[in-house]
């Protein structure tokens, strides 16, 4: 098992593919655990991997639709879909 303390020491430390493995084996043992499935989005973040914490944003919120991976996925979706529209259009 994990703790969210430990988690967010490692993510602090920039130790995000540790982190990453340690949610990983967490949601291997418990798969149901929205919120390893939402600590493990922003460990992605944290790598700008935006597939994989989008992924696993959608896991944390189908487990549980009142997950901060709601709140979370949006952020990543409005950094996904920002572009300045002066650099388009001089």
């Amino acid at each position: 098992m994990y703790e969210t303390d430990k988690i967010q020491n490692l993510l602090r430390e920039g130790r995000v593919a540790e982190a990453i493995d340690t949610l990983k084996n967490a949601i291997a043992s418990q798969p149901t655990d929205d919120h390893a499935h939402y600590l493990l989005g922003n460990a992605y973040c944290r790598l700008s991997d935006w597939r994989n914490a989008i992924a696993s944003y959608h896991e944390a919120i189908e487990l549980n639709p009142q997950s901060p991976a709601v709140e979370a996925e949006k952020k990543v979706k409005e950094i996904l879909n920002f572009y300045c529209h002066d650099l388009y259009n001089p």
